[in-house]
């Protein structure tokens, strides 16, 4: 006796056993089962008998003619078609039109002659020979022998009254008949036994295909309503309607579910029918390839057939069925060759199942048309026993699921793994992503927010929110949540340490939400708006920090001050720039050490400081300033090994109520070049009602006034006489100086003129006005300038150095050509030598209309001796501080003796400007200089007034003066008078 080696052996053994029986039954129900009942069908369809085959009633011969006349009697219409050909069919070319129609029939009793046509709406049949009716009928009405049967109509002969058995045999008979639509009239003659197994045939066909159609769109209805796809919907729509056309290809469409369409409801419903099948399998094609076909050449015509579908819908309501399927069919040809070419372009391209179903759906639709055309061309009812309307009916039908099956199956695929990269992304995701609860407590979360919280999932799962974050974030989030859709709360965790952005959604009870770390972020940001507002070295304000201050506190009562560092260029130039910022570093420590409060530093420069003191008067503020000129100046500062003495200037202003930061800042730093040129303890104060403010003003307002379109409408000009040294009187040379006169008849000087001209950038309109009215004064008084040599004028550096303006002074020249001779256009040196390029090619330029050049304010530069022989000039017109009181210096009279002894060797005449005494017209005269212009030979004045001597020195005043130009050349003519030198009005300058 065998003992068992293991007490668990014969439970395994019977698991083995339970899994092997299993396994088996499922090899039989899910494959044998299925391929035998495949394979047992295909053998009963080929070699099986068929059950409800019959034979085929005898075709009769027909003499048709087509009469639309109503009033035709029947033996007028007997008489009319006896004559004609004898056919067996024929055909109505949607011919509405009443056929009148006549036959041979055996008259044996019980003989039925079918109609077959489903397009034949009524018919009247009578005895030919009798003319006797022998009955008539329509779809929804029959009277005598004449029936409605399978899809046509049928009339059942019997024996006329009275007449006898031995009459029986062929007779002829007479019907009239109404087919609307592609109809096809014959008739066929049945024997009553084999017409019952083709009426039994028929209606079984009509059974199969009713209600598989309706059980495949039934499940399919089902299966929208589970998986909540509306593409199924639209499958179970097009099935129905493919059960239609079925029916319709057959002649079943006259019942519906056992239930008989009311005669007046069947043409319409067909054309509706044929037009809503096509929308719908253009719909349903749009649906399964609209991505594939979007970027094809079929993509325009296919919306074009899309925009035809609702056009096509209101016509198959209210165009007769006959008018209406003409139109239907040229639609449908256009369809169904765009959507046969869209298939072979996907099919080519993405080797699609989907479209594989769909085509071989589309092929057999059209392969059963095809058959349906050949049976009737060769007058046989099915061209096989296997394939026929039904059949085909359920086939695309059945191909058309399969697609939309493919269609089904690749998205539910492409979810699956959609649904695969969004758990990977999720558990990827660099950020936290959880849910909670409306209590706050935690339903889940991704890797990610286990890492930023501290914690694993097991530590999170049933914890709160609010653990974990700092006091009464929960309870804000929570009320955001509520109130916006998408709420968005900055948050610290408990610690302080982190700073997080959360933005949560309320969805389905539940708060759905995103947390991303942003501590580095927010140290970013924080430093960004820092550099923003402050200067990155000193860690003071800077430009535009400083104005945000400024702006904040101009309400209140304000003093400014503008700190310049004296002579800190020479510690960036001598020790490096890092000393430098060291020492701007410790500068800034000092000076933050002195003030308080609201008081606030910019450093708006290199070594420019703005200091603003809401609320403080302008007597503690110069308090303030002093102090800090003290804290600046007074002890060295150190940077290494070395030790710098660094001195400040301040400016400090009162800022008036209203008054612009730009404006402040500026006369702020006019008070501290003032306080750098000479104050000793380094500080100037302006107050409120300072001359500085009312100058600051006067300019504002000539800037304005210049900007204007007509700036130059107040300017005129005045004239100082240039007198020669060598001939006095025979010379008339003058310089034209601007002015502009204001609303009181006050002139206002060039100075403050050419400054606001610069700052508005008008200066090059100024200088166009002043070059062109002195061209045309000269021109007008031409004959009494004849002792007129040159007439000088200033060119400011904007002007020279803008080539729009160098560009109109040539054209001014060049219409003013005779005046242009007499032209001196003086340079200063500065403006020269800043590009000597330009500068040499503008001289050439106007040199060709006979202009002369003066370099003006020579000798006030560093370079003028090493450059001069760059500059083809023809007058040196000597600075005039050498000339002021030369006398008592006498470096300045040799400086000016080698400035003429310079000139006489290269060429150039010299002019002494600023002579104001007969002592200094004395001693340029021995050294040699060739003119001289100052107050002491006449003061500027009006153009009218210089014309009123022949030469400068009628316009000496001094007797002194007079008898040493006497003495200087050959005068030409003594003078007669001395000329008034009251100003007299200007006239013809503008």
């Amino acid at each position: 006796m065998l003992m068992p080696t293991s007490s668990s052996h014969a439970p395994r053994e019977r698991e083995r056993l339970q899994h092997a029986l299993e396994t088996l039954l499922r090899l039989l129900s899910f494959y044998l089962v299925p391929l035998a009942i495949a394979l047992l069908s295909l053998l009963a369809l080929a070699f099986w008998s068929n059950q409800y085959r019959s034979v085929e009633g005898g075709p009769l011969a027909l003499r048709v003619m087509a009469h639309a006349d109503a009033t035709l009697a029947p033996g007028q219409a007997l008489a009319q078609v006896t004559g004609l050909p004898e056919v067996m069919a024929r055909e109505t070319r949607m011919s509405p039109d009443p056929l009148w129609f006549s036959m041979v029939a055996d008259t044996q009793a019980g003989t039925v002659i079918e109609f077959p046509s489903r397009h034949m709406t009524e018919i009247a049949c009578w005895d030919g020979a009798t003319l006797r009716s022998l009955g008539s009928s329509t779809r929804s009405a029959s009277s005598g022998a004449v029936a409605p049967l399978r899809a046509g109509f049928a009339l059942t002969l019997t024996p006329a009254p009275g007449a006898s058995a031995q009459a029986e045999g062929p007779e002829r008979l007479l019907c009239r008949a109404v087919l609307i639509g592609p109809a096809r009239l014959s008739a066929t003659q049945w024997q009553p036994q084999e017409l019952a197994l083709a009426v039994q045939q028929f209606h079984r066909k009509s059974g199969l295909l009713d209600g598989g159609m309706i059980v495949l769109t039934l499940f399919v209805l089902t299966t929208a309503l589970i998986n909540r796809q509306a593409l199924y919907v639209l499958l179970a729509g097009w099935l129905i309607l493919n059960l239609r056309m079925g029916a319709l290809s057959a002649g079943w469409d006259i019942q519906w579910l056992g239930q008989v369409v009311p005669d007046r409801w069947l043409l319409p419903s067909r054309a509706l029918t044929i037009a809503l099948y096509a929308i719908s399998t253009l719909t349903l094609y749009q649906t399964l390839f609209r991505e594939r076909l979007a970027n094809t050449r079929y993509r325009t015509p296919l919306r074009v057939a899309e925009w035809c579908c609702l056009p096509l819908l209101v016509l198959s309501v209210i165009l007769p069925y006959h008018i209406f399927l003409p139109i239907m069919w040229g639609f449908v040809a256009y369809g169904l060759l765009l959507m046969t070419l869209g298939l072979v372009n996907v099919m080519s391209q993405s080797h699609m199942r989907v479209a594989f179903w769909f085509a071989a759906s589309f092929a057999v639709t059209m392969l059963s048309g095809l058959a349906e055309v050949i049976a009737a061309a060769l007058g046989v009812r099915d061209l096989t026993g296997l394939v026929n309307s039904v059949t085909a009916a359920l086939a695309s039908s059945l191909l058309a699921a399969l697609a939309v099956a493919e269609q089904m199956r690749q998205e539910t695929e492409q979810r699956i793994a959609a649904q695969a990269e969004l758990q990977h992304t999720y558990e990827a995701m660099p950020v936290g992503l959880f849910t909670l609860d409306l209590e706050g407590q935690f339903l889940s979360a991704n890797p990610t927010m286990h890492r930023m919280l501290g914690a694993d999932a097991a530590v999170i799962a049933g914890k709160n929110f609010q653990q974990f974050f700092a006091d009464g974030v929960w309870g804000t989030l929570s009320t955001l949540v509520q109130e916006h859709p998408d709420a968005e709360l900055r948050i610290e965790d408990r610690s302080g340490a982190h700073c997080f952005l959360v933005r949560a959604t309320l969805a389905r009870g539940k708060i759905e939400g995103v947390l991303q770390d942003t501590t580095e972020q927010h140290k970013a940001t924080e430093q960004l708006r820092f550099m923003a507002n402050n200067d990155a070295l000193t860690k003071v304000y800077n430009r535009r920090g400083i104005e945000r201050v400024f702006e904040q506190a101009c309400f209140k009562p304000m003093t400014l001050a503008y700190l310049d560092l004296d002579r800190f260029k020479l510690i960036n130039d001598l020790f490096g720039h890092l000393a430098g910022d060291e020492v701007l570093k410790q500068v800034c420590e000092r000076i933050g050490a002195v003030l308080s409060g609201d008081q606030r530093i910019g450093r708006v420069g290199g070594d420019e400081f703005v200091i603003i003191m809401p609320e403080t008067s302008i007597r503690v503020a110069a308090l303030i300033c002093r102090c800090l000129v003290g804290r600046i100046g007074n002890t060295p500062y150190r940077v290494g090994d070395k030790a710098f003495h660094v001195r400040g200037s301040i400016g400090l202003i009162e800022v008036q109520p209203g008054m612009q930061m730009k404006d402040a800042v500026s006369t702020a730093d006019r008070a501290c070049r003032e306080a750098k040129s000479g104050h000793r303890d380094g500080l100037v104060v302006y107050e409120r009602d300072s001359s500085a403010f009312i100058e600051r003003e006067a300019e504002l307002n000539l800037v304005e006034r210049l900007s204007a379109n007509d700036a130059t409408a107040c300017m005129v000009l005045e004239m100082q006489p240039i007198m020669s040294l060598k001939m006095p009187y025979d010379s008339m040379n003058f310089e034209v100086l601007l002015r502009m006169r204001e609303a009181d008849g006050t002139l206002l000087a060039a100075g403050p003129i050419i400054a606001a001209a610069e700052k508005s950038g008008r200066m090059g309109v100024i200088d166009r006005w002043v070059l062109s009215t002195t061209l045309s004064w000269i021109e007008r008084n031409a004959d009494m300038l004849v002792n007129t040599q040159f007439v000088c004028m200033n060119l400011s550096g904007a002007s020279l150095n803008d080539e729009r303006f160098i560009q109109d002074t040539i054209d001014i020249l060049r219409r003013h050509r005779e005046a242009a001779s007499r032209l001196c256009m003086e340079i200063t040196e500065s403006v020269a030598l800043h590009d000597l390029n330009n500068t040499r090619r503008f001289i050439d330029q106007v040199r060709n209309f006979g202009v002369k050049v003066a370099l003006d304010d020579f000798g006030a530069g560093y370079t003028s001796f090493s450059y001069l022989k760059e500059l083809p000039a023809d007058i040196l017109k000597i600075d005039g501080n050498f000339i002021v009181n030369m006398n008592a210096h006498p470096a300045d009279v040799a400086i000016v003796e080698a400035i003429v002894k310079l000139a006489v060797n290269l060429g150039m005449k010299t002019i002494a400007e600023w002579a104001e005494d007969r002592a200094t017209v004395q001693t340029l005269a021995d050294i040699g200089v060739d003119y001289v212009q100052g107050f002491v030979i006449a003061s500027s004045m009006a153009p009218d007034i210089l014309l009123t001597v022949s030469s400068a020195a009628g316009f000496i005043v001094d007797e002194e003066l007079n008898l040493l130009v006497g003495t200087l050349g050959t005068p030409g003519k003594a003078p007669v008078q001395t000329a008034a030198v009251d100003e007299a009005p200007v006239t013809g300058l503008h």
